[in-house]
């Protein structure tokens, strides 16, 4: 089993990456400090009303079918990236919210679904999850940890989708803190 080596760090997150077993590219972890408790933050990143808000790869989200309250199949379109080397892509995937330890985890993984909208190529999501606890000794402060295999598909090189998903994934956290500060 291969150990994850860190691939970039920035003052908000540190991504990791190590060979995926589900596919042939990458599983990324990526991790950070934010300063909120973990059902706000919870909130910000699962399917639901604030997403769309501030994710800034975020073009649309459907929620297709919902099972309960924390458990739904979700559509979302994402912009393309690096000047469209990466063209913008489309994902349809179960999601489930839980209670986990102290704190929260947010799951999914993409399912098939036939249909595919025009100017989009479809993704797929391995087994993902975010996971969020409180620090022991802060509180107010939570330890955010996501662990993301995501095949873009289409004729990608490698190192491209490596960019991408660093500087996503770095950007994520940034960008969820703005959110969460306003």
């Amino acid at each position: 089993m291969a150990c994850y080596r860190c691939y970039r760090k920035s003052k908000d997150a540190t991504v990791w990456r190590k060979p995926s077993e589900e596919f042939s590219g990458y599983l990324y972890k990526a991790q950070g400090v934010v300063e909120d408790v973990a059902n706000r933050i919870v909130d910000h990143i699962r399917p639901g009303p604030y997403r769309l808000d501030w994710d800034s790869l975020m073009t649309s989200m459907d929620i297709l079918e919902t099972f309960e309250e924390n458990c739904c199949v979700m559509r979302y379109t994402t912009a393309g990236q690096l000047w469209n080397i990466i063209a913008p892509r489309e994902f349809v995937d179960f999601s489930y919210t839980t209670s986990y330890g102290d704190g929260l985890l947010t799951c999914g993984i993409s399912l098939d679904y036939k249909e595919v909208r025009p100017n989009f190529v479809r993704g797929f999501n391995h087994p993902c999850g975010w996971f969020c606890v409180p620090l022991k000794d802060c509180p107010s402060h939570s330890l955010l940890t996501g662990y993301i295999q995501t095949e873009l598909r289409g004729m990608l090189p490698q190192s491209a989708v490596d960019t991408a998903m660093s500087s996503t994934l770095a950007n994520f956290y940034s960008d969820l803190k703005k959110a969460l500060r306003s």
